[in-house]
């Protein structure tokens, strides 16, 4: 889950979910589909940044982001 920042307001309804339609009805619907693709990125990119490694060089912990060994 990824956190609304202070001005990223005008990208979400209430309940989270991102505006595929411009707030004003004059506003070029191909420039806020673009605002919202680049918006949602900075969503996928910080829930990336947050799953990486941070312990034991660049290898996943068991159990957390890899999956454990099952017996033969």
């Amino acid at each position: 889950m990824s956190v609304i920042r202070p001005g990223d307001e005008r990208f979400h309804y209430s309940d989270g979910s991102h505006k595929w339609i411009p707030p004003d009805p004059d506003y070029d619907q191909d420039v806020w589909d673009e605002m919202v693709r680049q918006h949602k990125q900075q969503h996928l990119d910080e829930i990336r940044q947050r799953r990486r490694p941070h312990s034991s060089g660049d290898k996943p912990s068991p159990g957390r982001y890899a999956k454990p060994d099952r017996p033969s």
